[in-house]
């Protein structure tokens, strides 16, 4: 095809990953939609891609919860979820666009009646708006009503795909407790749809920074030769909260830091920060090579040694007291939950052999941070005396996912002065600083990703099934090994942990 006459090429336009992707006719329906997910993210992140023009305009967002409410309710928690959250301001015209494709049906899981009602409501916004019979079912609901909803669908024929339209499913974390759940349910899931059309959430994986990982790495060629064991010391992965449980000890106790957070978040950026260049970036070619790196990870030999888990006790955090996690409403006192958890892994493959990756994640820690730090290897300093470099760590680059997104490098340079001595200064990339757009906000590119089949973010099954495989035997070690380490509100965990490192000469980072 040659191009047009302003120098324009349209297959090569047509692929321009620039220009803004806009979903197709389509609708939306989320189950539990009065939760807090819905109310503070899935709503909010659907009007504010519809006030950046990347829906169609006969969208519909359908919601499915006990709520006796009407169509003008469901519309006005939308209204208000949407004010008090959204990422872009509100504009009235975007608003009544939408709100025209918005209804509610009302009924428990176990509701023939309303799953009915749900596929006559779906008919007819497929009239009214021209949905195309394109649905995606977003299950905001505990993990024990997966099966019970996926089965629903099935039986009220809402999981068919007719002709060239479409139906998909959205699955929210936890995606099983262990392996033998996680398989149980995929299973289940897979009985009603085929696996290109189930997309399971892990929200971290729609941030732009955690994106970024593979930009850095493909993109420049000035990290990926020094990406391997032969100059990367350590890899140091960190999650922190600085809140505590809130009113959640109905999910969480029992299910902890460690299944909360490392079996999907933590070992999803592990994988993006080890694995091999993909041959592309279609969603086959990034499931290949993450998969390739979650089936070479091994866990230490002695998990005594290599792992650690915690729960925070009273402090303070914030200048203010706070109790600790057995005073928390709900909570055993005999609970043996982890709020806190660090684990030492290494990828057996030429890459990374040797090379410890320490995996952290906790409630009530010092600040709230997500980072991957690349520590790498000391320089032999032949040319220094001791003197010049005492005050001199390793190099580092650090991704901060988040609170303050970017790209930090630590290195060595001379302090001014007549005599030689070299300390650690830092280059630092932040994107509100570097890009005059704001980052939008994860579910909003997920979402649209799921309306436009783009499965790339989205972990596979053999994924999931892998990182239990990993996780599966600390946690049958802790359950056996006596109660979780104590540490206090607002430190950086318990001195186990910092021990951990301390064992090979080494420390975790203070972000």
């Amino acid at each position: 095809m040659s191009p047009t006459v302003d120098g324009a090429n349209p297959l090569r336009d047509a692929l321009d990953r620039r220009l803004p992707r806009i979903a197709g006719p389509s609708g939306l329906v989320i189950f539990g939609v009065t939760g807090d997910l819905s109310r503070k993210k899935l709503m909010p992140a659907v009007y504010d891609l519809a006030n950046r023009g990347l829906l169609p305009p006969g969208f519909s967002l359908i919601g499915f919860a006990r709520r006796e409410w009407q169509d003008e309710d469901f519309a006005q928690e939308v209204h208000d979820a949407v004010k008090e959250h959204a990422r872009t301001p509100f504009r009235e015209e975007v608003w009544q666009q939408l709100s025209q494709g918005m209804r509610f049906v009302q009924g428990d899981f176990g509701d023939d009646e309303a799953f009915e009602t749900l596929k006559s409501t779906m008919e007819e916004l497929d009239k009214a708006q021209g949905t195309g019979g394109n649905f995606a079912f977003y299950l905001s609901v505990p993990p024990k009503f997966f099966p019970e909803v996926v089965q629903q669908l099935k039986k009220h024929g809402l999981a068919d795909q007719r002709g060239d339209s479409w139906r998909r499913a959205v699955i929210e974390k936890p995606f099983g407790h262990d392996l033998a759940s996680a398989q149980e349910l995929n299973a289940i899931v897979h009985e009603v749809f085929k696996p290109d059309q189930v997309f399971r959430i892990d929200h971290y994986l729609g941030k732009e920074t955690v994106q970024n990982i593979l930009a850095l790495r493909f993109a420049n060629t000035l990290f990926e030769p020094i990406w391997n064991r032969s100059y990367v010391d350590h890899v140091q992965i960190t999650m922190a909260e600085d809140i505590g449980i809130g009113g959640r000890a109905g999910y969480y106790d029992g299910i902890g830091a460690a299944r909360d957070v490392i079996q999907n978040h933590l070992l999803q950026l592990l994988a993006l920060t080890a694995m091999e260049e993909p041959a592309s970036f279609d969603a086959d070619a990034l499931a290949a090579e993450k998969t390739k790196v979650l089936g070479a990870v091994k866990i230490p030999k002695d998990l005594s040694k290599g792992t650690v888990r915690g729960q925070y006790a009273a402090g303070w955090q914030g200048g203010e007291k706070v109790i600790g996690y057995l005073q928390e409403d709900g909570i055993d006192q005999q609970s043996k939950t982890d709020t806190f958890a660090a684990i030492k892994l290494e990828i057996d493959n030429r890459r990374w052999a040797g090379v410890p990756f320490y995996l952290r994640t906790g409630k009530r820690l010092g600040r709230r941070v997500t980072e991957i730090a690349v520590v790498f290897q000391r320089a032999p300093h032949s040319p220094f005396d001791h003197t010049a470099t005492e005050e001199l760590g390793q190099n580092a680059l650090v991704i901060r996912v988040q609170p303050d997104e970017g790209v930090t490098m630590r290195f060595g340079s001379k302090v001014p002065g007549t005599s030689m001595e070299v300390r650690d200064v830092s280059m630092d990339f932040a994107y509100g600083e570097s890009f005059t757009e704001s980052s939008p906000e994860a579910y909003e590119r997920l979402i649209l990703d799921v309306l436009l089949g783009d499965s790339n973010l989205f972990p596979r099954t053999e994924e999931v099934e892998l990182s239990w495989n990993i996780l599966d035997p600390i946690e049958q070690h802790w359950d056996r090994n006596g109660k979780p380490a104590q540490y206090a509100s607002g430190t950086w965990g318990p001195v186990e942990a910092d021990e951990m490192l301390e064992r090979d000469g080494r420390s975790w980072r203070r972000p």
